[in-house]
């Protein structure tokens, strides 16, 4: 194969996903690692078997084999391009990845201690892999650097050390590719639209322009619409009282991965278990994942001053069209509008800016 493939990275706390693509851009071979710290799973395409993955370098080192034996070369990738949670205050466009700029991802760990860790141990461990071989990253964060100072800061004090202390908002990348992918829909990218990213992480984003005025995440990942495990919004004072009570560690443990539809159904976290399920408490999940994605959509409306379109993503969003119309039926009051559903593009996404930084 020639040396024009993008290897995109996607590295969490006990899986690597990787796809590469091909000088056009197109997504010719999917490896995953899942189950990292112990013995996991390699998928290659279709393919899985058992394999000892004790850490991201294993993980990798194992992927890196796995296209070996699929006939294509580390040394022979263009190069490696990493999704990366959290960019902070500065790293808010698509970059390569030099010393100062792992740093800077490492010093954004304080705000992404879930994620960034894990994307810096693959971004080394292709360095120790490949040392010459080239390094991008694309920020969850950067395509909400456009939201206006008013909607970004919390009504905290002007001071230096509560200055990260913002909403940075998240799902960038896919609101990124939605962004360059409904148009060939649409013919046109509607001038006031409520995208919305609806999986296991959930979020609203206001476009207007093209451009994030408001979203529903805000300092983490955590705030906002109901979600898998996370707990959406909630008010500050009960998490006070939590921390007083459960401790921070238990605390946290909560409010990200025993809460949201797992929390209120007391079954799963996965959509269409609690679709297929009679359970009441299954229907109040669905119920309440509907009712909060629509109440903050009006949120987001009022940002843009009104709406001109709605565009479902994600998991949830592409394929559950009773929640796409419980959600729909929430905002009827807005009178008649388009509504699209528009394939999840993250990788492909992270693969053009990639791209394009190589070609600059």
């Amino acid at each position: 194969m020639p040396d024009s493939h993008i290897l995109v990275i996607n590295a969490g706390s006990s899986s690597i996903k990787t796809a590469l693509f091909d000088d056009h851009l197109t997504e010719v071979l999917r490896v995953e690692a899942t189950g990292v710290g112990g013995t996991g799973t390699m998928k290659i395409g279709a393919t899985a078997r058992t394999a000892d993955l004790p850490d991201n370098a294993a993980a990798l080192a194992a992927i890196f084999d796995a296209l070996s034996q699929q006939g294509i070369a580390v040394t022979s990738l263009r190069a490696a391009a990493h999704r990366v949670v959290h960019g902070g205050i500065t790293l808010t466009a698509p970059c390569r990845i030099t010393p100062e700029i792992r740093q800077a991802i490492a010093d954004c760990i304080p705000l992404a201690p879930l994620h960034n860790p894990h994307h810096l141990a693959a971004i080394d461990a292709v360095a120790a892999l490949a040392p010459d071989l080239p390094q991008c990253a694309s920020f969850d964060t950067a395509f909400h650097a456009t939201i206006p100072d008013i909607a970004r800061r919390y009504a905290l004090p002007d001071r230096a050390d509560l200055t990260d202390l913002q909403r940075y908002g998240f799902h960038g990348t896919s609101y990124a590719a939605l962004v360059r992918a409904l148009p060939q829909q649409s013919i046109t990218l509607p001038k006031r639209l409520l995208a919305c990213h609806l999986g296991n992480g959930a979020s609203l984003c206001a476009i207007l322009d093209g451009q994030s005025v408001a979203t529903t995440m805000g300092y983490s990942p955590l705030s906002g619409l109901t979600m898998g495990t996370r707990v959406g919004e909630i008010d500050a004072g009960a998490v006070l009282r939590l921390v007083r009570q459960l401790g921070l560690d238990e605390t946290e443990t909560l409010l990200h991965h025993q809460s949201g539809l797992l929390g209120l159904s007391g079954i799963s976290s996965d959509m269409r278990s609690l679709e297929n399920s009679t359970s009441p408490n299954a229907r109040f999940a669905i119920d309440h994942f509907c009712y909060w994605a629509g109440r903050q959509a009006g949120s987001m409306i009022a940002a843009m001053g009104g709406l001109d379109a709605v565009a479902f993503t994600g998991g949830i969003g592409e394929n559950s069209e009773p929640i796409r119309n419980g959600i729909l039926d929430k905002l009827s009051w807005m009178g008649n509008f388009p509504s699209y559903t528009v394939a999840a593009q993250e990788e492909i996404q992270i693969a053009r800016e990639a791209s394009a930084l190589l070609n600059a």
